[in-house]
């Protein structure tokens, strides 16, 4: 297992984003339902057979593509 490890004192925090495609809109609070967080699926993008099972890609409502 490899770990990373950073020193925090020499961590600066990011600027604004120089371009307007590099800015994501900050995401939905999620529904807490029993102590749980619950996401609300628009729509399921593709899939594929993984081993015993299918995987899913998933577009979450009110989420960009970089979420999916």
């Amino acid at each position: 297992m490899i770990y990373n490890v950073f020193n925090k004192d020499l961590l600066t925090q990011c600027g604004k984003s120089q371009f307007k495609e590099q800015h994501m809109e900050p995401t939905p609070i999620p529904d807490i339902i029993n102590k749980e967080k619950e996401y609300k699926v628009e729509e399921i993008r593709n899939h594929r057979k993984q081993g015993c099972g299918t995987q899913f890609l998933v577009h979450w409502k009110g989420y960009s593509n970089e979420h999916n």
